[in-house]
């Protein structure tokens, strides 16, 4: 299970958060729109991910399963997504 912690407080539609991969190497890029709640289902975010609307690391991503790694940045809607290796220290 990953862990996904807000930084900043969800303001309509800007967000700042950190997502801890735990002990996974990676996450799909669809599965971390979902788990963010930036997506309601993977339906949504594999096409929110093919109309180019989704970036990576500042550059638009079109791969569905794109595999996110720690020290990446996720860009979405107004969300920021920072992929960080290992656990919450504040868990």
């Amino acid at each position: 299970m990953l862990q996904f912690h807000a930084s900043e407080p969800i303001t309509g539609n800007l967000m700042e958060a950190t997502v801890y991969l735990e002990d996974n190497e990676y996450i799909a890029l669809c599965d971390l729109l979902k788990l963010a709640g930036l997506a309601e289902s993977g339906g949504q975010a594999k096409a929110f991910i093919a109309e180019g609307l989704v970036l990576r690391n500042g550059e638009t991503e079109t791969r569905k399963t794109a595999k996110i790694r720690g020290g990446e940045v996720i860009e979405f809607d107004g969300a920021r997504l920072e992929i960080a290796d290992g656990y919450d220290p504040e868990e």
